[in-house]
């Protein structure tokens, strides 16, 4: 009986069942579990069970992929929310009314403009096939970079006032 796998499913199986011999030894419970396996696997063996793996991987990716781009998306939704409302109703939404005294509405507005495009980049970046699926997740991040200087900057200076104020 050799170690042939016909599917993903069968490599999982046998895993389980390996599994499940280690802990129900009794004889060692500090020994790795061994198989005597009278012939090592052939090419075609191994190249069946790497393509099952490769396979099993690149599912795996597009699952995270897939959950990852999602979230961004929802963000990009809120955002979207946010900026409806700065617009219509300036100042209305308590995490852009802290700001009010230090920048203009027009600026907050672009910012999260700004983070719609970036989430989109990155969008992009998940789900491109080609070489450039890189630069669309460094843009991405560049991006984000500079909205991150931008909100800690005001965030800061918004600290900075409000101490300010309370002293005098």
């Amino acid at each position: 009986m050799g170690f042939q796998l016909k599917t993903a499913h069968q490599l999982v199986l046998k895993m389980r069942k390996l599994a499940r011999q280690f802990r129900n030894s009794e004889d060692d419970k500090f020994s790795l579990p061994t198989v005597d396996d009278a012939r090592p696997m052939d090419i075609n063996e191994q190249e069946e069970l790497v393509r099952s793996l490769e396979k099993m991987q690149a599912h795996q990716s597009l699952q995270w992929k897939s959950v990852f781009a999602a979230l961004l998306f929802c963000y990009s939704a809120f955002l979207l929310y946010s900026i409806y409302q700065q617009t219509l109703f300036p100042w209305e939404l308590r995490y852009h009314a802290y700001f009010m005294e230090d920048v203009d509405s027009w600026i907050i507005i672009t910012a999260d403009w700004l983070a719609v495009l970036a989430c989109s980049m990155a969008i992009m970046g998940l789900f491109n096939n080609s070489k450039d699926h890189i630069k669309w997740i460094w843009y991405s991040c560049s991006i984000g970079l500079v909205l991150a200087i931008f909100w800690v900057y005001y965030m800061l200076r918004y600290i900075r006032v409000s101490n300010f104020n309370s002293q005098i």
